[in-house]
């Protein structure tokens, strides 16, 4: 079982940006020196939920100062990128890490980012496969041309080439793409690529998200054998305590706040009608699905979802207490207290 952090940069209510990215970096650097697998960079813009704005590039500094961990975007979103220019970033973390990157990518949501960066409602609504088929061709082959609708361009080589990576593996990074509709999920499959599933869902959804991939991709021609190597990641809450009630209590004080505030700044880019999560409730349902509670509560709710799931790889959410130096003790017991029962 792998189990890494996620990393969102969240702003709390009475926190400057600064201090929210300073947490980011110290709770990857923490992730790292306490034995845990890898982390995953949220990307956001403009709003305090996240005040990361470019994952890629909180992915290299971390890539930089770390030797051994994977470090991962979860995710970059695509619609509000140029497929090359993400690729071309990708390979360079790929080859200068010696393979230790993942490319996460998504599709983001209706927002104003869509407006600010001139990319349109459509590359949202409609625009996502286009974009993720140039990627991943730019990821691929030696020299890529487009003529789609989004994306036309002469044939120009791949600079740098993703298969160059020293002492590394022969093939380019990693490729995951965030799924939270059937449409995603047969879009993952059919591209043999493995999915991210947010924190929102329970077991029960995730196993039929994961089901669902498999059908897709064994009648898109996948062999079994790489279907049932499908490195899918299911991303999460940890907070540890000696007593449940301990660490739930940590984050009820804290994650609706953070939640209210963060979440009530996404605009969307046509005035569309959103739902809000009350924020207090969701994080009670956070609290109930996710490794909430004792070391030994955190570590059989990991093997259970595990179990019931087929995913063995974790993104787990350590900064909910909002606070340094908490956060930094939360990843040290999630490498300390849990990782070794998981084994």
């Amino acid at each position: 079982m792998r189990v890494g952090t996620f990393v969102l940069a969240a702003q709390f209510p009475g926190q400057g940006q600064g201090e929210a990215l300073h947490r980011a970096v110290r709770s990857a650097e923490v992730a790292e020196e306490s034995g845990l697998d890898s982390v995953w960079l949220a990307e956001h813009h403009f709003v305090p939920y996240g005040v990361c704005p470019s994952a890629v590039t909180l992915a290299a500094l971390l890539l930089g100062r770390t030797r051994r961990i994977r470090v991962g975007t979860a995710v970059s979103v695509l619609p509000s990128a140029h497929p090359v220019a993400l690729g071309e970033q990708a390979v360079l973390l790929h080859l200068t890490s010696g393979g230790r990157f993942s490319l996460g990518v998504g599709r983001g949501g209706p927002w104003v980012d869509l407006e600010v960066f001139g990319s349109g409602l459509r590359a949202y609504e409609s625009g996502f496969p286009e974009s993720l088929d140039l990627l991943l061709r730019w990821l691929r082959e030696p020299a890529v041309g487009a003529d789609g609708e989004r994306y036309r361009f002469r044939e120009v080589p791949v600079v740098p080439r993703p298969d160059e990576v020293i002492g590394g593996p022969p093939q380019g990074p990693e490729v995951i793409v965030a799924c939270t509709s059937p449409g995603s999920v047969r879009l993952a499959a059919e591209r043999g690529l493995p999915m991210l599933l947010g924190m929102h869902c329970g077991d029960e959804d995730k196993a039929e998200m994961v089901a669902l991939w498999r059908r897709h991709a064994l009648a898109a021609g996948h062999s079994p054998e790489d279907i049932a190597a499908a490195g899918h990641v299911s991303a999460g809450v940890a907070q540890l305590a000696d007593r449940g009630s301990e660490a739930r209590e940590t984050l009820l004080k804290a994650m609706p706040g953070w939640l209210r505030q963060g979440l009530a700044a996404h605009i969307t880019v046509d005035g569309r009608h959103r739902a809000m999560r009350d924020p207090v409730a969701y994080t009670e349902l956070l609290c109930s699905l996710h490794p909430v509670g004792s070391p030994r509560l955190a570590a059989d709710r990991l093997a259970a979802t595990a179990e019931r799931t087929g995913i063995s790889r974790f993104a787990l959410l350590t900064e909910g207490s909002g606070d340094l130096t908490t956060t930094e003790e939360n990843v040290r017991r999630l490498g300390r207290d849990v990782v070794p029962l998981l084994t």
